[in-house]
């Protein structure tokens, strides 16, 4: 892979780390509640649940669930189910203001291992990941050359450009912060329902259908 192509691919997963998702959602609702710390945690889970799926599609999970119906919709339907649940905790829960006075005392009240915990399974909840991946990393790949060095180098790109941008995110969040808190149920219906709206496009899709 040359230069010239790995550019294209850097700006191709930046574009991908840009379009909304329930990782930047997420990040966004850490960054509010628990501050940039905690939110930070959220974004290395993400990426490092990333870069798993990465090496899962090079070992041959994609073409795995490619071609078997049945593996892809256990995935499928486990991943939505925990999604929706996201998203109704999300909805029920109380105001930010109750919540998280203060970013600086609502972050020595969730451990960086439970954020960074739930960055990682939202990431995961969607199986079609994989499949992008597998369908996506090829395209940019030279057969004639070592694969595995071609991927590594591919994995970091995506994982650099989805990090920056979570990490962008979760400091934004704390200058939203008052703004947020004002509209505190408005914010949690709008993040929960977005999560539920997420399951629900993952458990209503199909293989052949875009990611």
């Amino acid at each position: 892979m040359g230069f010239d192509l790995w550019l294209v691919f850097a700006v191709a997963s930046l574009a991908l780390a840009l379009t909304p998702g329930p990782n930047s959602l997420l990040v966004l609702d850490h960054g509010v509640r628990h501050g940039f710390g905690r939110a930070a945690f959220t974004a290395l889970g993400s990426v490092s649940a990333m870069l798993a799926m990465v090496a899962a599609a090079m070992a041959g999970l994609g073409a795995l669930m490619l071609a078997s119906g049945e593996a892809f919709l256990v995935l499928k339907w486990v991943g939505a189910a925990y999604l929706v649940w996201l998203g109704l905790r999300l909805w029920r829960a109380p105001g930010l203001a109750a919540r998280a006075p203060a970013a600086g005392a609502a972050a020595g009240r969730v451990a960086r291992r439970t954020t960074f915990g739930q960055g990682g399974l939202v990431m995961l909840s969607n199986p079609k990941t994989i499949l992008f991946f597998t369908t996506f990393l090829p395209q940019f790949m030279d057969p004639a050359r070592p694969l595995l060095p071609q991927f590594s180098v591919l994995g970091a790109t995506l994982a650099l450009a989805e990090l920056s941008v979570e990490l962008a995110l979760a400091a934004a969040a704390g200058r939203l912060a008052p703004w947020l808190i004002a509209h505190a149920r408005a914010f949690n219906r709008l993040t929960g329902g977005a999560f539920i709206a997420i399951g629900g496009m993952v458990a209503l899709s199909t293989k052949g259908s875009a990611t």
